[in-house]
């Protein structure tokens, strides 16, 4: 279960930015979580539930979750195309059927709000 030592770098993280901005604490915290991290949103957020309320800096604070939709790059053209359910079958523009991942693998911090 490694989503709680990634909570616990974002936790690090959140004291780091609010030691800069001299808040007291923080009231929101809005992360992306890419489909194809390998990282389990419910694992992610019952470890932030679990490690946010012992410190007071962080306690209160609401996790927003964003996941992206999956996206595919044409090998060939070079275009995107969003996956629904599934990896598209071929490409809309060009119609060739070597598609990649784009991103979609990653976590990132979007917003945190403090006080």
């Amino acid at each position: 279960m490694h989503e709680l030592s990634l909570v616990q770098g974002l936790l690090r993280q959140l004291a780091d930015l609010a030691g800069k901005h001299g808040a007291t604490s923080v009231s929101r915290v809005k992360v992306e979580i890419g489909p194809l991290s390998g990282i389990v949103v419910d694992s992610f957020c019952f470890g932030f539930e679990v490690l946010a309320v012992e410190d007071e800096l962080t306690q209160r604070a609401i996790l927003e979750i964003v996941v992206p939709p999956l996206q595919y790059q044409c090998c060939h053209c070079g275009s995107s195309c969003p996956a629904t359910t599934t990896m598209p079958d071929s490409c809309p523009r060009c119609g060739t059927t070597l598609l990649v991942p784009a991103g979609g693998d990653g976590i990132v911090l979007l917003q945190v709000e403090m006080e």
